[in-house]
């Protein structure tokens, strides 16, 4: 690992200095106990985030950086996004002042690798190329090898506590996310439009691979514990598809510091390539195999783009069910009326508003109407604006758009937005 050259240093630990100041101020406290208050269903006062993804290209240029080498660049991109967020993006993100290594962990991969027919487009989208077509392709596959790269971790740590050891607080971590998405690498491998027809044609065949990997997925969660490698997640951890892990009902009692269980933790899933089938066959071909991965963990979430409208009956069964997410086009009204304070209604709004005309009446109707709605039902609600891969390098829009949300989130709540 090259060494980080003294300017470059001096740099990163004055930008670590001004985390650690913003990480100080009151309003991260207020912000975490919103949070707590909000994960465990005891406010309804709604929640914000904002991930601008794809956009941050346009927010945070490589022109803003400074440092020389690349690792540093990295390092510097982190550092920046955060005070990013406190100077700009006045959301509900609480900044830690914490500098968190995560441990180098490998697997061996499941034995097949997706092919994708690349798209002209620098940011265009690509096409399957399928590499199972026949059952016998599915010989090809066995489930991962999970590895703890000690040296490296350690290495990684030893640099990040020289480093920020003085200034935040350095932390390790294993696996802390855990997200299921059969049908994204299944589909990856066979292709999308040959599951769909496997649905009908080949439905014992689509089943198997299901199985298959479900009880591969299990095989990792065991060798996940078998390595010690699982790390809480009642914090700031990015949850499901837009969120954060705060709770005080995690870890479950019975908790070993030492060791981490699925219990103790945060799990997700979702199913974005089976948007346009029917609830029956969104039941069969996927759920029951989410049920069974889902079932360890002490809270879970469901879903991502796509819409859960007609789903949700199936979805609330889902075991320790806690936030659900709500595509930019679903009917809010029907899903809010099925939710109500069940689980977290974690809206999202259309990240299209923010390209083309920027017309901030349609902005404030679309939230309006979302809380509105939301609150006549009870509802735990947040807003997660994502997917946003383009604000067309006018990152005011992200601020102007916050401005909004928190106005109507006032006009509804009072006080301080």
């Amino acid at each position: 690992m090259t060494p980080i050259c003294d300017s470059d240093r001096t740099l990163l630990r004055d930008l670590a200095r001004q985390v650690a100041d913003i990480a100080g101020l009151s309003i991260q406290a207020e912000r975490r106990s919103w949070w707590m208050q909000h994960n465990s269903l005891k406010t309804r006062r709604p929640m914000i985030l904002v991930f601008p993804e794809g956009s941050w290209q346009e927010l945070l240029t490589e022109r803003d950086l400074t440092c020389e080498g690349q690792r540093a660049r990295q390092i510097e991109w982190q550092l920046r996004s955060r005070i990013y967020y406190h100077e700009h993006l006045q959301d509900d993100t609480v900044i830690e002042p914490i500098w968190v290594v995560n441990k180098v962990i490998r697997n061996t991969g499941w034995g097949l690798e997706a092919k994708h027919i690349a798209s002209p487009d620098a940011r265009g989208a690509w096409l399957f190329d399928p590499v199972i077509n026949t059952p016998a392709d599915m010989k090809a596959l066995h489930f991962p090898e999970i590895f703890h790269d000690e040296v490296a971790t350690q290495t990684a740590l030893a640099e990040a506590q020289d480093l920020f050891g003085d200034i935040l607080g350095v932390e390790v971590k294993g696996i802390a996310h855990i997200s299921y998405h059969l049908m994204s690498l299944y589909t990856g491998w066979r292709g999308l439009e040959q599951v769909m027809m496997d649905m009908v044609l080949n439905p014992g065949w689509l089943h198997d691979a299901m199985a298959f990997l479900t009880e591969g997925h299990k095989d990792i969660l065991q060798q996940y514990r078998d390595l010690n490698l699982l790390s809480l997640n009642n914090d700031q951890t990015y949850h499901s598809s837009g969120g954060n892990g705060y709770t005080g009902e995690l870890p479950a009692p019975g908790f070993d510091p030492n060791r981490v269980r699925p219990e103790d933790m945060w799990a997700s899933a979702e199913a974005q390539e089976l948007a346009g089938v029917s609830p029956a066959m969104h039941a069969e071909f996927i759920l029951q195999y989410e049920k069974e991965l889902l079932a360890p963990f002490g809270l879970t979430g469901y879903g991502c783009c796509e819409d859960l409208g007609r789903k949700l009956q199936d979805v609330l069964t889902l075991p320790h069910i806690r936030r659900i997410s709500i595509a930019p086009f679903a009917d809010v009204e029907m899903c809010a009326a099925q939710i109500g304070a069940r689980a977290i209604f974690s809206w999202k709004p259309n990240p299209a508003f923010l390209v083309g005309t920027f017309d901030e009446a349609r902005i404030r109707n679309d939230i309006r109407n979302a809380i509105e709605v939301t609150q006549r039902h009870g509802c735990v609600m947040e807003m997660v604006l994502k997917d946003t891969h383009t604000c067309e390098y006018r990152p005011e829009r992200f601020d102007r758009w916050l401005a909004i949300a928190r106005e109507e989130r006032q006009a509804v709540w009072g006080g301080d937005a």
